[in-house]
C-alpha cells in the first residue's frame, strides 16, 4: 500500500478519542473486545466499528479463541506516523529559525527607522 494512503489510515484512526482510548489501554496488554467496550457509552456494533478502523490501518492486531476475541497493540504504523512528523517538525523548525533570522535582521532598521521619526 502507498505510504501516503497508510499515512492517511493512521491519523483517520488516531482523529477519533474513542480510539486514541482503545489504543492507551492496550498499551498495558491485550484485551478482549468485551473488556475494551465496558467503558464506553455505545452499543456493541458501533464499538465493533472503531476496532476495525484500527485493525484496517494496522495499529492492532487480533486473535480469536473459541467465542474470545483479544486485541493487542501493533506499533509500527504509529512509527511511521511518528516519522512523518518529525520530519514535518525539521521543515518547520527550519523554516521558523530562517524567519527569526530576517527579522533579527530588520529590527536594527526599524530601530533606526523610529529614532528618525522621532526628530
Amino acid at each position: 500500500m502507498n505510504q501516503a494512503i497508510e499515512l492517511d489510515r493512521v491519523f483517520h484512526a488516531l482523529a477519533d478519542p474513542t480510539r486514541r482510548a482503545v489504543l492507551q489501554r492496550l498499551t498495558g496488554g491485550g484485551a478482549a473486545v468485551s473488556e475494551l467496550a465496558a467503558p464506553f457509552d455505545m452499543a456493541l456494533p458501533s464499538f465493533l466499528q472503531h476496532l476495525r478502523v484500527l485493525e484496517g490501518c494496522g495499529l492492532v492486531r487480533s486473535q480469536k479463541s473459541g467465542r474470545i476475541r483479544t486485541y493487542e497493540l501493533a506499533p509500527e504504523p504509529l512509527k511511521a506516523a511518528e516519522g512523518w512528523m518529525a520530519d514535518q517538525r525539521k521543515h518547520w523548525e527550519r523554516r521558523l529559525n530562517q524567519l527569526d533570522r530576517y527579522l533579527e535582521e530588520l529590527k536594527p532598521l526599524m530601530d533606526a527607522k523610529k529614532k528618525k521619526e522621532k526628530r
